[in-house]
């Protein structure tokens, strides 16, 4: 969620209505996610609130959210994420919603382990149209008599310390990204947002007695034309054997209705197709934690395999890919499967995404309900990633076309009547030359590295992950930097290249390339034939109020994963929003990035789906890359040689061993055309007038990229709502 202070003032209107300025770098950062994921719901929360939808988002209020980044001897070191310390002051606890969540415990109910969930509210105003959201996240409680049973008389003590123990729950954020690690502290962390959201759910429906006539509701059938539930990737999977538990068991409803009204109700996103990020729970832990759940999770199986039987006789194959339960050595839950069979919407989130979905990652589903399947392209909100970080770049844009853009981003559309109007280009090219200004002197401030602002800030923030192939973005630097010792007199364009993003604790190659961009940068730092023509800066911590500062002073955009393995992306469209051109693959949301606004006005470099798929029947051979083009074998020589690691020549074998033998991203198979694309790159900003040109272009077709725009698909297409602009009376005013 970041910042709070300054995007609440900016939604109820009361910008500059005093000087908060003093308070916005004190507010912590809240970081309850990670990556991409977390910051999807944050700005589909703002998005919710300024269209009038009656939305709630459901999550865990951890203590410890994603942890601060530390960057000593250019290694990263983990910080606990004590946000709390100080207080939050956008929460309300409300401790009479609090409820019970039951784990353990065998199916005929015998005593089970409780711990109790507090909810903490925070608002999420929608922007100047008086209505207000709520964000409730769960806080796990013991109860006051946890271990205190007959057996435990002499230790009272240790009976209360032992309430440590149900509270672990909330205790910390699990810090991976696009990774599945089986814990079972994280399975009882889904099962306890999970079972605390629909008691609230079931509760808030039970007492809304619209054309009901029982004194308590009991009945059903309206469930899913009142509620919709929507599965954010599997994390939120047990929804569907939860739901289906207290239809059953607790309102004794019959298994097919049940069934029904379940599935009418659910709807799930997939946010990944790399196989590593997929979550598949053993049968153990299962049996052991949440074992009717278990049984309802066969039941729903079985029903599904008899379906599939039936459907395609004989094809034992086809039943064991479609199985929730994967057999094998260990027995597995497959969580993505349960969720597509559960749900009457699957969704993936770009174009190209949505069709890997369709066709590989869950074909054999497609196959069978080809309805079922959507797509629904992610966005932003241009309030905080416009309005609230960019006001420079906001106020020559209202000047221009007004200010409904705000709320309707199409509206960015008519400033292409404006790319040949010499006073627009020329303050559009001045905001930038300003934040790029601001920028250098916060990391002056900051981090005592002093940059050139009028060199190119070359921009690549995102999590550390090889499939996002920041080592590609590595060798590019390093080719740069032979190229200039090569021939210092000659003239090169000055960049500044920074990279930033956290690596998973236990993600042992991420680790590494952090350090060898630190390692890269400690040499082309400190060279003198370089001078101030090359730059490299890792920025540490890297997190929402930082993007906030880095993003309006970007030129240029690094969205460079192999095709196919970046689901959208999002931070791509912050970059394109805020004036700043892209270097990319096909991928992701870079596709329709390059449709809306033209292919000519990105750098699109690299292999294609298709070629990436081709090149893994002919079997991928970094090899004859490293053979045939001179200037990498240099780069891999020199990571190799340990001349980027004189202190421990053989640091970074690994990662060249990793490049040279088992690289499933193809780093070197679109190293020529990236090389040869930042060559364009180059050129285009030789020429100011032209590069802000496309700039204004890519800024008028960004309009498709507001969340405004995603969530209004979702609500009419997916949950059956119809978003409104009406803005609510102030509550000053008295409401007829």
């Amino acid at each position: 969620m970041g910042r709070t202070l300054q995007n609440t003032m900016i939604n109820l209107g009361l910008q500059n209505a005093c000087d908060e300025a003093i308070y916005q770098e004190i507010e912590e950062d809240a970081g309850l996610g990670n990556g991409g994921l977390g910051r999807l719901a944050a700005c589909f929360l703002d998005s919710m609130a300024t269209l009038g939808l009656a939305a709630y988002g459901y999550g865990i209020r951890y203590e410890f959210g994603i942890f601060n980044q530390k960057i000593t001897n250019g290694w990263q070191v983990e910080e606990a994420d004590d946000w709390l310390r100080y207080g939050n002051p956008w929460e309300k606890a409300r401790p009479e919603y609090m409820l019970p969540v039951h784990f353990y415990g065998r199916v005929d109910h015998t005593p089970d382990g409780v711990v109790l969930a507090m909810p903490y509210d925070t608002p999420v105003p929608g922007y100047k149209n008086n209505t207000v959201n709520t964000m409730r996240l769960w806080s796990a409680k013991a109860p006051n008599d946890f271990n205190l049973e007959e057996f435990n008389v002499g230790d009272y003590i240790e009976a209360v310390l032992d309430r440590n123990l149900a509270e672990n729950i909330s205790r910390v954020l699990y810090p991976n990204d696009n990774f599945f690690e089986g814990k079972e502290l994280r399975l009882k962390q889904e099962y306890f947002v999970v079972a605390a959201t629909l008691q609230d759910i079931i509760r808030r429906f039970k007492s809304s007695k619209f054309g009901c006539r029982d004194p308590v509701r009991t009945c059903f059938e309206t469930f899913p034309d009142k509620v919709a539930i929507q599965l954010n990737d599997t994390h939120p999977a047990l929804s569907i054997p939860e739901l289906m538990r207290i239809f059953v068991d607790v309102e004794h409803m019959e298994w097919d209705k049940a069934w029904e009204i379940t599935k009418r109700t659910c709807a799930y996103t997939n946010h990944t197709v790399l196989p590593e990020a997929l979550e598949r729970w053993p049968v153990t832990m299962f049996e052991k934690l949440l074992p009717r759940h278990l049984e309802i999770i066969y039941a729903i199986n079985q029903k599904h395999l008899d379906h599939v039987a039936a459907l395609y006789p004989g094809d034992v194959d086809r039943l064991r890919r479609m199985s929730v339960i994967e057999e094998g050595d260990c027995k597995r839950i497959n969580m993505a499967h349960l969720c597509v069979i559960g749900s009457h919407a699957v969704n993936g989130v770009a174009r190209i995404h949505s069709e890997i979905v369709k066709n590989s990652v869950f074909k054999d589903f497609y196959d069978i309900e080809p309805e079922k399947f959507q797509n629904k392209t992610n966005g932003i909100t241009p309030r905080r990633w416009l309005l609230l970080c960019n006001p420079g770049l906001s106020d020559v844009i209202v000047e221009r076309i007004g200010e409904d853009f705000l709320t309707d981003l199409s509206q960015l559309k008519k400033l292409l009547d404006l790319v040949d109007d010499e006073a627009f280009i020329r303050d559009v090219a001045k905001v930038k030359q300003e934040n790029k200004q601001k920028f250098s002197a916060y990391l002056e401030q900051q981090y005592k590295v002093k940059i050139n602002p009028s060199s190119m800030f070359d921009v690549h923030v995102k999590r550390i992950h090889e499939y996002k192939r920041q080592l590609l973005n590595c060798l590019h630097i390093i080719t740069l930097y032979n190229r200039i010792r090569k021939d210092p007199k000659k003239s090169y364009v000055p960049r500044t290249v920074m990279i930033g993003g956290k690596a998973a604790p236990g993600y042992y190659m991420a680790k590494m390339i952090i350090k060898l961009i630190t390692s890269i940068g400690d040499v082309v730092n400190n060279d003198p034939y370089i001078g101030d023509r090359l730059k490299v800066i890792f920025l540490e911590n890297y997190r929402v109020s930082l993007a906030e500062k880095v993003i309006p002073a970007a030129d240029l955009s690094e969205q460079i994963s192999t095709a196919g393995t970046e689901a959208s992306g999002t931070g791509n469209m912050k970059f394109m929003l805020n004036g700043a051109l892209t270097i990319g693959t096909m991928d992701g949301a870079n596709v329709e990035m390059a449709e809306e606004a033209g292919e000519n006005n990105l750098f699109i470099f690299g292999m294609r789906v298709d070629d990436v798929e081709a090149l893994d029947k002919k079997g991928y051979n970094a090899k004859e890359y490293y053979d045939r083009i001179p200037e990498l074998r240099q780069a891999i020589d020199q990571v190799n040689s340990g001349f980027f690691s004189p202190d421990d020549p053989g640091r970074f074998r690994d990662v060249v061993n990793m490049l040279m033998y088992h690289d499933r991203f193809k780093v070197f198979a679109d190293y020529e055309a990236y090389i040869k694309c930042q060559g364009q790159v180059d050129q285009l900003y030789m020429n100011p007038r032209e590069w802000t040109k496309k700039v204004i272009k890519n800024i008028a077709c960004s309009g498709k990229f507001s969340s405004d725009r995603t969530i209004t698909e979702y609500a009419r297409e997916i949950w059956g709502v119809e978003p409104s602009a009406v803005k609510i009376p102030p509550p000053n005013i008295p409401r007829e």
